[in-house]
């Protein structure tokens, strides 16, 4: 290993290819399986989009404190590097948890959009939870990626000058 090797970070950001992929892989597969077996599905709920929403506003939440912490602000405390890499982890599994979500709930969503029925049928039940769904998880994605960059390391005044 060279000395530059050594210097690389082990904890990249996450690749906006990696969750473009990560949706339409998770989009193909929920299109497969919604067409083929919705009629032995469960209703679906409301409970996807409290949870993906309320766990993406917890991000966005813990993004500006974070943020605010590692430019240690006034009147913060510094963040402990433990703790930040701890949010940046956290992050990366949201993001990807979300893309899928994301993915497979945007296809279901399509899928019932397609479907004919009225007033009190069976798709039209479930296309608003699916929305909902959907948006929540565009909330989690939005706020996993402001987390994990909030969870960045500021360059140091050393090495601004040395980009000037």
């Amino acid at each position: 290993m060279t000395q530059n090797d050594t210097r690389q970070p082990r904890l990249r950001p996450t690749s906006a290819s990696s969750l473009v992929v990560a949706v339409l892989v998770a989009a193909a597969v929920g299109w497969l399986i919604i067409a083929n077996m919705y009629g032995s599905f469960p209703s679906i709920t409301w409970a996807p989009a409290v949870l993906f929403a309320g766990l993406g506003l917890v991000e966005v939440v813990l993004a500006t404190s974070t943020k605010a912490r590692v430019d240690r602000k006034p009147g913060t405390v510094p963040v402990d590097p433990l703790t930040a890499v701890r949010y940046a982890v956290l992050a990366k599994a949201s993001s990807l948890a979300a893309a899928i979500f994301a993915g497979f709930f945007g296809a279901v969503v399509l899928w019932l959009v397609g479907r004919p029925g009225g007033a009190g049928s069976h798709p039209a039940a479930d296309l608003p939870p699916s929305i909902g769904a959907l948006g929540g998880s565009v909330i989690l994605l939005v706020g996993a990626l402001l987390l994990e960059r909030a969870c960045r390391v500021p360059p140091q005044p050393d090495e601004e000058d040395e980009t000037d």
